[in-house]
């Protein structure tokens, strides 16, 4: 999918309008945590405009008791909402969850994108532009023995499906989702079947930043060490059964004796943790399907290399949030054509 346009910003944040209502058919959002992206799609899928703010569900600009929500809503979606009092709203991310606007309750795996576009959660909102009807993507749940759980990931997963539809003839696929909290999904033509969360991007910032492990580490050296980053991947690969516990000390005592200097310990304990969770997902489910990676372009090199090394070759797919949010608007019928990225 092609970005169109881009509306224009000044420093502080007022956003000169643009006439869209002859061309525009959905308002998107993907509102996390600490940021919020609102796109404007037009009649045919394609992106007029979109805006990013760090107003995520923790840093609103006004209280969620005193209309932080919808005032946010307003804010970032100035233009769009007076232009085109009927244009339907579709929401993804933690903005469903207990601390946001409203909870979209998980669904159950195996689920499709009919099924999330079947149990979205709606809210009114009474704002300058008039009422209107917030709609919610849920998230998913994997109940087992340890039950595992997605709110955001789901809706870039939909849109990896039309991607995957169109380029590969097998019936079934595994997503990679980097982040905080990394996600190995396997899909097949029924949709999400399971899927397996590893906390490795918050572990990574916790030891970094909250051990001793962090001491050592040069602070002031942005740049990427390939060798030290695949030197932790092949070092995850031959831990043997000291596992993640007993080989992250390594990026001390690396140190220490001087086989790695402070600068590349960071990509040393990254490479370390991706490796061993490349380990841990091969052990528990193996596969001969395609891989393929969704998310931040530095996090896709880093796993794409670590997979390189592991012998397996992922296949990038860009802009699966914005294309799941129109595919799932699609199937629940707030706009009539499906697109593909």
């Amino acid at each position: 999918m092609q970005v169109a346009g881009r509306d224009k910003e000044n420093t502080t944040g007022r956003r000169r309008r643009q006439s869209v209502s002859h061309e525009s058919a959905l308002i998107g959002l993907d509102w996390g945590t600490s940021s919020l992206r609102a796109y404007l799609f037009g009649s045919s899928g394609e992106i007029i405009a979109s805006r990013r703010e760090p107003w995520g569900i923790m840093a609103l600009p006004a209280a969620p008791e005193r209309g932080g929500f919808a005032l946010t809503l307003e804010q970032i979606c100035e233009g769009w909402l007076s232009d085109n009092p009927k244009l339907p709203i579709l929401a993804c991310g933690m903005v469903g969850s207990g601390q946001g606007w409203k909870e979209a309750a998980y669904i159950d795996c195996p689920a499709d994108t009919a099924a999330l576009a079947g149990s979205l959660t709606s809210v009114s909102m009474a704002g300058q532009s008039g009422n209107r009807t917030i709609h919610i993507v849920p998230g998913l749940i994997a109940r087992r023995n340890l039950p595992d759980v997605m709110r955001g990931e789901e809706t870039q997963i939909a849109g990896a499906f039309a991607f995957i539809r169109e380029t590969s003839q097998y019936d079934s696929a595994t997503l990679v989702l980097p982040g905080t909290h990394s996600k190995w999904v396997r899909v097949n033509g029924n949709g999400i079947v399971d899927f397996t969360t590893f906390m490795t991007g918050e572990v990574f910032a916790a030891l970094s930043q909250h051990t001793i492990l962090g001491r050592l580490m040069s602070k002031d050296d942005s740049s990427f060490h390939d060798a030290a980053f695949e030197r932790g991947v092949r070092t995850a690969r031959t831990a043997g059964t000291g596992g993640v516990l007993a080989s992250i000390f390594s990026t001390r005592t690396l140190c220490l004796t001087q086989e790695l200097p402070g600068s590349e310990l960071s990509d040393y304990l990254s490479g370390l943790l991706i490796g061993h969770e490349i380990v841990g997902i091969q052990e528990k489910q193996p596969t001969s399907s395609p891989i393929y990676l969704i998310g931040a372009d530095e996090l896709v090199r880093r796993y794409a290399k670590a997979l390189a090394i592991s012998d397996l070759e992922p296949i990038s797919i860009q802009n699966a949030t914005e294309v799941g949010l129109w595919q799932i608007a699609s199937a629940a019928g707030f706009v009539t054509k499906e697109v593909v990225p």
